[in-house]
């Protein structure tokens, strides 16, 4: 680039990572443990007038350094909730969430901010700042978290862009550009602090093939790349199987199954077979729980006489 200034040891005076400025740092992540992200015994509920709400039981889960690891499982099923829980945003109800081996429930407002600014995150369909320009919001962070001047954060950003495929983009609005343009600035925003872990909530839903497979080929690139670690939280089987080392399915509460994707794959669980094979008919049911429909119509109270609607017959092959 015509111009551009590269200078490592700014960059590294100025970023916020204290264990990124260590002479050590090769032989400290050596000594680290395999996993960056681990749940011990984690139960949460979301309290409620009739009782609470519990959305994750008793699991245990480890999310392995420099991998990506896939959360997936039937809507409602605590993937959000996981996310939530790593970044600080939600405390387990009991259990242990650990960072780095940092109990991420225990830190204070002074160390959880210093931890996040070690994660990145993607939203769900990108959540980009719609009155400031593709250029402004990726460099937000920067201005927000580090002392790095007008020069450098230009310099940062463009690379960061160009590395989405954006560059040329940068002085456009969130409103002028696509979905799928939208969803990589957000990913350029999520990784313009060189993160150790980057989440995703849901990458992939809304796009078009081509943008699809561009996210997930980006995604698996920048984790490969930059050496991060990456949890992605998708319904889109095909493109999470092909980039993900680690699967784990999250149903009922609790951990189906983990492994990887050809594990799951080939899962003798009822429920993770239907859930990786698109089933209508298995262990998560069709209909949500109500009332008898006997008892709903009003059958047994006009002594097995019935008003109610007839039933509309299926289509052949499926629901109506």
């Amino acid at each position: 680039m015509p111009g551009f200034k590269y200078d490592k040891s700014r960059i590294i005076r100025a970023y916020p990572h204290s264990s990124r400025r260590s002479a050590g740092f090769l032989s400290f992540m050596a000594e680290q443990s395999s996993s960056l992200v681990e749940f011990k015994q984690v139960t949460f509920a979301y309290p409620g007038a009739k009782g609470d709400r519990v959305i994750l039981k008793d699991i245990s889960l480890s999310v392995p350094r420099g991998k990506v690891t896939a959360l997936m499982g039937a809507s409602g099923g605590g993937k959000t909730t996981v996310l939530r829980l790593i970044g600080g945003q939600q405390k387990a109800t009991s259990g242990d969430v650990l960072f780095d081996a940092q109990n991420v429930g225990g830190l204070g407002q002074t160390e959880l901010y210093a931890a996040r600014r070690r994660m990145g995150m993607l939203f769900q369909f990108g959540a980009l700042f719609t009155d400031l320009s593709v250029f402004d919001n990726v460099a937000f962070p920067l201005r927000e978290h580090t002392r790095l001047g007008p020069e450098l954060i230009r310099d940062i950003v463009l690379m960061k862009l160009d590395a989405v495929g954006l560059r040329g983009a940068r002085e456009l609005m969130p409103s002028e550009i696509s979905g799928g343009m939208a969803r990589r600035v957000a990913l350029a925003r999520a990784i313009v602090l060189d993160p150790e872990l980057i989440m995703y909530d849901e990458p992939f839903a809304g796009l078009d093939p081509i943008s699809l497979g561009t996210a997930a080929q980006l995604i698996r690139q920048l984790n490969d790349t930059l050496g991060i670690t990456s949890i992605v939280v998708s319904h889109d089987l095909e493109e999470t199987f092909r980039i993900a080392d680690k699967v784990i399915i999250l149903a009922n509460g609790g951990i189906a199954a983990q492994g990887t994707p050809d594990e799951v794959r080939n899962s003798k669980d009822p429920l993770v077979h239907q859930f990786v094979n698109a089933l209508s008919e298995g262990p998560v049911e069709f209909h949500y729980p109500g009332p008898d429909a006997e008892a709903d119509y009003g059958l047994l109270s006009r002594g097995g006489q019935s008003a109610a609607p007839k039933a509309q017959q299926p289509l052949k092959g499926g629901r109506p």
